[in-house]
């Protein structure tokens, strides 16, 4: 483990260390008080010696970890190579589930946004990039993964979209490595400045633009687009075709599920606190209760709260051929296997369809596909769904 992982994973113990704190004098606080104090406030700190107590484990927590981090941070021979294909699932669960934190507080383990190609980051300038790719050709398909992965997972039991469509179709793949714990429209905008980046300095003639995203990724496609064509931006008129895998584009059961959670948790104070526990996931996790894609979505209301869908209608880009691809576990279609779908996301969900007529996604006539049998993960290696992303992108 290098230097960077190190003060990543220390400053991270001790944030779950307060975290912890700050749970249990909360339930000690409300404990403390009695039954009658039904509308007491969920959580609060405690007074007099208990406060003391508590406040000193922070104190001395804090300073442990300043000095743990300083510490860390003089040990020569900072290593730089890339990490192992474990550290790299790892390091992407984590950033999954706790990413935005990790952004908020300056931790070395968030990952910054970067396209790759083979395995290694690329520098968007036409000479780096000539480098890098000797073979670039004028067709180009950016991968955008899902929540929790990164671009090794597009390879999964011997294939790669990615890699079939380069020997298949002449493409040159690039993977998009980056936080999907922050919210979809950051990292949509993050993603939107990258692919400009890209088409001004690609090195031969772009004659074709194309996206391919899984799950989570598929909204922050969106949200690039959305926002590049709202900037003006280039990229978005080169654009030629989105494919959409798995993509939550009206929300995920999950996080439906795990919303209801912290309700029923904040009904009692002696409970309360807990709840705080469910708190800690991402943004990119809560923005797949109703498929969030705009900072109007979210900005000024409590991400965890109880509410209605207040998404602001997004269409499709206009102009692109789109695709959508839907998982079903099931083999024979019905109103219990519609309704969990690929396992992780309704069928109705994936293909764009909205109980409000107006929110349904307007894919094109064939834009839409059904994958039975097929799970979320196992869209990324079924080959029946690949030989849709093919004529798809071949058409």
């Amino acid at each position: 483990m290098d230097v960077t992982d190190l003060r990543g994973w220390g400053r991270l113990a001790f944030d779950a260390t307060l975290g912890v704190t700050a749970v249990v004098e909360g339930m000690h606080h409300n404990i403390s008080r009695g039954p009658w104090f039904l509308d007491a406030p969920r959580s609060a700190r405690t007074r007099g010696l208990t406060g003391l107590v508590y406040g000193a484990v922070r104190g001395i927590t804090r300073l442990a970890g300043e000095g743990y981090d300083a510490a860390v941070s003089r040990v020569a021979g900072r290593a730089g190579q890339a990490g192992s294909p474990r550290r790299e699932a790892v390091l992407a669960a984590l950033n999954g589930v706790l990413g935005d934190h990790l952004a908020a507080t300056g931790n070395p383990l968030a990952i910054p946004m970067q396209l790759r190609f083979e395995g290694r980051p690329l520098a968007l300038e036409a000479r780096a990039l000539r480098e890098a790719i000797p073979g670039a050709t004028g067709k180009v398909v950016v991968l955008v993964h899902g929540l929790c992965t990164e671009p090794l997972r597009w390879r999964r039991r011997g294939h790669d979209h990615g890699a079939a469509l380069a020997r298949d179709l002449g493409y040159t793949p690039l993977y998009l490595h980056y936080n999907s714990g922050l919210h979809v429209s950051t990292s949509g905008r993050g993603l939107d400045e990258v692919l400009e980046a890209l088409v001004r300095a690609w090195p031969v003639p772009l004659e074709a633009l194309s996206l391919l995203g899984h799950s989570l990724g598929g909204l922050v496609v969106r949200s690039a687009w959305h926002q590049g064509a709202a900037a003006g931006h280039a990229w978005p008129r080169r654009l030629g075709s989105a494919v959409f895998l798995g993509t939550p584009h009206h929300g995920a059961a999950l996080e439906r599920g795990g919303n209801w959670i912290d309700v029923v948790l904040g009904v009692s104070p002696y409970t309360a606190p807990l709840a705080s526990l469910g708190r800690i996931r991402s943004a990119g996790i809560t923005d797949l209760r109703h498929g969030n894609l705009l900072e109007e979505d979210w900005q000024g209301r409590d991400r965890f709260a109880r509410s209605p869908d207040r998404r602001r209608h997004v269409p499709l880009p206009p102009g692109v051929r789109c695709l959508a691809i839907a998982g079903t576990t099931a083999r024979r279609r019905s109103a219990a296997a519609d309704l969990l779908g690929d396992g992780l996301v309704p069928l109705a969900s994936a293909l764009g369809r909205h109980r409000e007529p107006a929110r349904t996604l307007a894919f094109g006539p064939g834009g839409r596909a059904i994958a039975p049998g097929v799970g979320h993960l196992e869209l990324l290696c079924d080959a029946g769904v690949y030989e849709r992303v093919r004529r798809w992108l071949a058409a």
